[in-house]
């Protein structure tokens, strides 16, 4: 197995949003600009209230899975690249230190929420970490059924592995 154990584990209640054409434009003064919708905000408040902060943030390499629990259908699964923001600067130092990452949407109509797992990502060699197969990244990380939700409503998307 080349993922040894959980660096970072933790669940923050609330539906993430799609960060995907979830832009708004304002004025200042007469330039236009681009920030993030209300509800990126809003969410953002909810993960910093949740995320604990660590003391001494983590420099190494890392590898991400994010588990999506979404209160609808409609979602889609583009809330990855914003996780991984969120948690730069609470416990990674650069957000540029992901290395590898998977997200896995579930249905929860009851308790929409995410959970984040970061390990440290595997000695890197010339050809970079894509010359794994995603079975040997992830193994350690996600045993059968890794996608249990409370409800029992959760649905793993990440069947099969590349290679």
């Amino acid at each position: 197995m080349l993922v040894k154990g959980l660096l970072f584990d933790c669940v923050i209640n609330g539906e993430a949003p799609s960060m995907k054409n979830q832009r708004r434009i304002v004025y200042v003064g007469k330039k236009p600009r681009l920030i993030k919708s209300q509800k990126a905000l809003d969410y953002r408040d909810v993960f910093f209230s949740q995320c604990p902060v660590y003391e001494k943030l983590i420099e190494e390499d890392v590898v991400l899975m994010v588990d999506v629990w979404y209160g609808s259908r409609r979602p889609d699964l583009a809330c990855i690249d914003y996780v991984q923001d969120l948690i730069q600067g609470r416990v990674i130092k650069n957000d540029r230190q992901v290395k590898a990452s998977q997200s896995v949407w579930n249905l929860d109509r009851e308790n929409p929420r995410v959970r984040v797992r970061l390990a440290l990502a595997p000695e890197q060699n010339s050809e970079g970490l894509s010359s794994y197969a995603q079975s040997e990244i992830w193994g350690s990380l996600m045993p059968e059924g890794s996608s249990e939700s409370k409800s029992g409503q959760g649905q793993n998307t990440s069947e099969g592995s590349a290679g």
